[in-house]
């Protein structure tokens, strides 16, 4: 109980209490799960509040910064990346993080999205990936599976989805990492190798979003939707040992990997490499 008491106090130390509480996230979302594990993981890296700006576009998870008490900023669609990447560049000293839903980073977001992973800024890109437009009408994103429902696929969407990760790790990212809403203490651990990461990071977080996706795809609750999650995620390390028994082992269709899919040091990281350039230019026009 006392852990407890004391997890909770942590996480209200980095609120912005003076803000209308509770949030406008809905009954049973998970966005406050994912705040907190992203707060804890702050917190057990002993970085300053005033060290870390966290920015966000727009959706349910681009409310991330109103209620948080870090530098914030809560920009426009699509282009939290964009924006964290100005600030990176303005300060690199900064732990700039960039909270984003599936299709504000992958749709709207997905050109930044895969040129920040090539240029490799060091940045942290937390993904909640709830498979559907959650605030703007419960449209299909780049991410809805499958056959399932959606504002904008009332008879079932008939396109593949996005593997955020594969995407990412393709691109050039140097931390890539998946999980889910419900294992909140894998999250965290995971937000506090990302953060710590020199080079661009993505943590992928699969979630629920009740109110839009699981009324139109008939779940009872969002109890449901999160028992799902467990049962549809599978480790990494399990993948491996089972394809190690059987080499012709797949996935089933709904399930998906999780754990630590890329973690590279090879690449340098963009800050530092512009801050050369900067350098020698600088250099090179005194010497002129």
């Amino acid at each position: 109980m006392r852990a407890v008491q004391n997890q909770r106090a942590v996480t209200i130390s980095y609120l912005r209490t003076r803000k209308k509480f509770p949030t406008v996230w809905c009954p049973g979302c998970s966005l406050g799960t994912i705040m907190g594990a992203l707060i804890r993981a702050i917190h057990k890296l002993g970085i300053e509040k005033d060290e870390v700006a966290l920015v966000s576009g727009i959706g349910c998870t681009g409310r991330m910064p109103v209620y948080t008490d870090f530098n914030t900023l809560h920009g426009t669609h699509g282009r939290a990346l964009p924006f964290a990447t100005g600030i990176k560049l303005a300060n690199p000293g900064l732990k700039v993080i960039a909270a984003m839903g599936d299709g504000d980073a992958t749709a709207i977001g997905g050109n930044h999205f895969i040129h920040t992973c090539r240029r490799n800024l060091d940045l942290t890109a937390v993904i909640v990936n709830n498979y559907i437009y959650g605030m703007t009408g419960g449209q299909y994103s780049p991410t809805t599976p499958t056959g399932k429902r959606a504002s904008t696929a009332p008879y079932g969407m008939i396109e593949p989805p996005f593997d955020i990760c594969g995407l990412a790790k393709a691109a050039g990212a140097s931390y890539v990492a998946r999980t889910t809403s419900y294992h909140a203490v894998a999250m965290t651990n995971l937000f506090v190798r990302a953060i710590e990461k020199k080079g661009f990071s993505v943590v992928e977080i699969m979630s629920h979003c009740y109110t839009t996706y699981g009324r139109r795809n008939r779940y009872v609750d969002p109890v449901e939707m999160m028992a799902e999650e467990k049962k549809l995620a599978v480790p990494l390390k399990v993948y491996s040992k089972m394809r190690e028994k059987d080499p012709d082992y797949e996935l089933e269709p709904d399930q998906y990997l999780t754990g630590v899919f890329t973690d590279d040091d090879s690449r340098r990281e963009y800050t530092e490499i512009y801050a050369e350039l900067c350098k020698q230019v600088q250099e090179g026009q005194r010497a002129g």
